[in-house]
């Protein structure tokens, strides 16, 4: 078969007011029609780049140095900028990683999918509306006539990413390129854009290059993968062999930092050392050298060349002959963790709503509910892990357990003590032992001040300590979550986003809380950073005594992480227990089809998932489903699921789940003292 784009020895370099920095350097890749190719790497690793450079949207200060592009015959690293814009949206097509600043906020949907169809074909108004329809209907959008009327701001992410899509198909282009494409969603709803762009691709035979750092996505959806490190290619194969017999250090590291749903244990994630190099630097020798276990001297002073196999290629001195081994520590059972520990956090009857209003005077019309009647509780140095969808109140219950928003219903004590009621003002020492992580580093951290005046704003607040006393307990800090003394003459821009993360525990860290809400605090992260951030957070849990309220919507990570989980939907939770017993036998419908949609790092497994997990879009909160609030997405729903709300019953000493239909027997019925 001959290849549809032949990428050949492409540079790419970008301009800065000192020196030039070479982000892609003798790169080469095939993709054949219908194949999707992975593309996959740490940030910063060249991956985007790439794909920008096939789409001839580099910014300003970056140029194609060498090397071709062939899509279809024609070298586009050659034409001009007008002969570019005829094969840009029309031969090739770009899925970007944030669909809402790719979507012009102003402009209704129909009209945004139907620009491409004009400018490139000429087709008129009604013409290019007829196939904005056909092409949402194409990526099953729910509702797509209705569609066509609304501003980007009435979808929510994982119809945004669907709007998108049709975007890039509206001209029937023969390559698609997918830049992370589901960073930022759900599992249930990436699953679901995971599914419609290999069901596409199929039908309309269409090349397909997924950029992404997650190596449980590649397994499930690539037939070859190409393995990038700072700039280069560390390895390609096909999908089963990069997994089965991969031969770079590098591929294995990766492999082995991932959260496994299929080898789940509580061991130590494997991470990797240090970060990439810096490319604005002449770099000597193999550029992972400095953070592989195998490296020797040759590797130090040598760049290796790739070397073929009968799978593929790699470039490597010392290569590896598979997956890493294992090395699983024992997990502490529950029953241990808690013994002679004392509860510290218990939360009956939670409930927020969020008026809606209207009108001239801001009337009332509506309220959304957001957390309905939870209850759980939590032991001094126990870790709760909160799992649900985008929108179902985990992050309302954190900001509520921390005293960031008042309950409209329901009680949070701490330490026994009442600090949530109407009557109660919380002081800033109630306050200080319970403090928030947040999901973005980079938007709670202010960027005008540097790391020193960030650690050390909460201890100025709380009067804590003279200014050499805070300047001492700032590099404390630092070196409690792994960064140098010398970080706190820094801005928050001139870090990582692993780095950011670290400072933001920092910061929570500040005045020695007892209880930390973790809010999805690593859902950004490639693979290799989401593994130190989670070991460091358990390495500092057992050194300071801590209890977390663990949020995510990754049942994977929150099994690693926590001791006992629960399980929310639509403001509810609707399964709560154990690690063990929630994640290895589950009883609500709705925790299986999360454990289904999470991406397993093994092509068989993977490729076994696809059509399990949860489908269709989450219900308003404005308007929720009577009696059963998952009824609407459930396989299992009867009669009676749309009539009660189910009881919360037991199955086992320490798992409860509310659900008519449920997945195994129930020992008791428990009554609706959660629900």
């Amino acid at each position: 078969m001959s290849s549809l784009l032949s990428v050949n020895n492409l540079k790419v370099q970008f301009s800065s007011r000192k020196s030039f920095v070479t982000a892609v350097d003798d790169f080469s890749l095939t993709i054949n029609p219908g194949e999707c190719v992975g593309l996959v790497g740490e940030s910063g690793c060249g991956k985007t780049t790439t794909g920008l450079a096939i789409m001839r949207l580099l910014p300003n200060n970056g140029h194609i140095a060498g090397g071709t592009i062939e899509l279809d015959g024609v070298n586009l690293a050659t034409l001009s900028e007008k002969e570019m814009q005829s094969q840009r949206g029309n031969a090739v097509a770009l899925i970007p990683q944030d669909p809402m600043s790719s979507l012009n906020p102003t402009m209704k949907i129909g009209r945004q999918i139907g620009e491409g169809l004009r400018i490139h074909n000429g087709a008129s108004e009604a013409d290019a509306r007829k196939r904005a329809l056909e092409v949402l209907e194409m990526v099953d959008m729910p509702r797509p006539a209705e569609r066509l009327d609304q501003y980007p701001f009435e979808l929510s992410g994982g119809l945004r990413q669907r709007v998108i899509i049709a975007m890039g198909l509206v001209c029937n282009p023969k390559l698609l390129i997918a830049d992370e494409p589901t960073t930022a969603l759900d599992v249930t709803i990436q699953a679901q854009i995971l599914d419609l762009i290999d069901n596409l691709r199929t039908e309309l035979n269409m090349g397909v290059l997924l950029i992404t750092h997650d190596m449980g996505v590649i397994a499930g959806r690539s037939d070859r993968v190409v393995v990038m490190y700072a700039g280069k290619r560390a390895e390609q194969a096909s999908t089963m062999s990069l997994f089965h017999d991969m031969r770079h250090p590098y591929t294995q590291a990766l492999l082995a930092s991932m959260p496994n749903l299929e080898n789940a244990s509580k061991h130590e994630l494997a991470s990797i050392a240090g970060l990439p190099p810096d490319l604005s630097k002449e770099i000597v020798g193999c550029r992972f050298a400095p953070r592989c276990a195998f490296a020797t001297d040759q590797c130090r002073t040598s760049e290796p060349t790739l070397t073929t196999n009968d799978d593929g290629a790699y470039a490597c001195f010392n290569p590896v002959d598979g997956p890493a081994a294992v090395v699983v520590r024992p997990r502490e059972a529950l029953t241990s963790l808690a013994a002679g520990a004392k509860e510290l956090l218990r939360v009956e009857g939670l409930a927020k709503e969020f008026p809606i209003k209207a009108g001239f005077i801001r009337h009332k019309v509506g309220a959304i509910s957001a957390v309905s009647n939870v209850s759980f509780s939590i032991r001094e140095g126990e870790t709760f892990g909160l799992v649900g969808e985008s929108g179902c109140g985990k992050t309302t219950i954190g900001r509520m357990v921390v005293g960031l928003d008042g309950p409209t219903g329901g009680e949070v004590y701490f330490d026994g003590k009442l600090v949530s009621a109407k009557r109660h003002k919380p002081t800033r020492a109630d306050r200080r032992e319970r403090q928030m992580m947040f999901q973005d580093p980079y938007s709670s951290l202010n960027p005008r001040m540097k790391v020193a005046q960030i650690l050390a704003e909460p201890l100025q607040v709380q009067h804590e300590g003279n200014r050499a006393a805070r300047a001492e307990r700032v590099s404390e800090l630092l070196l409690s979550v792994g960064l140098e003394p010398r970080a706190a003459d820094r801005y928050p821009h001139e870090f990582s986003g692993g780095q950011r993360q670290r400072i933001g525990l920092a910061r929570a860290l500040a005045l020695n809380p007892r209880l930390i809400v973790a809010d999805e605090p690593v859902s950004a992260l490639d693979v290799s950073i989401q593994a130190q951030i989670l070991n460091l957070m358990k390495d500092l849990q057992k050194s300071h005594n801590l209890s977390y309220v663990f949020v995510s919507h990754d049942l994977a990570v929150v099994y690693y992480m926590a001791d006992t989980i629960g399980v929310m939907y639509l403001g509810k939770i609707v399964e709560i227990g154990d690690a063990e017993s929630v994640f290895r036998s589950p009883a609500h419908p709705y925790t299986q089809g999360l454990l289904d949609a999470v991406p397993v790092p093994e092509p068989t497994e993977a490729r076994a998932r696809r059509g399990r997990q949860v489908t269709g879009e989450l219900p308003s909160p404005m308007n929720p489903p009577s009696g059963c609030r998952f009824r609407t997405r459930c396989p299992r729903a009867q009669d009676v699921c749309a009539n009660e709300e189910p009881p919360f019953a037991s199955y086992g000493a320490t798992q409860e789940a509310a659900c008519h239909f449920p997945l195994k027997t129930p020992v008791t019925l428990v009554g609706a003292r959660r629900a």
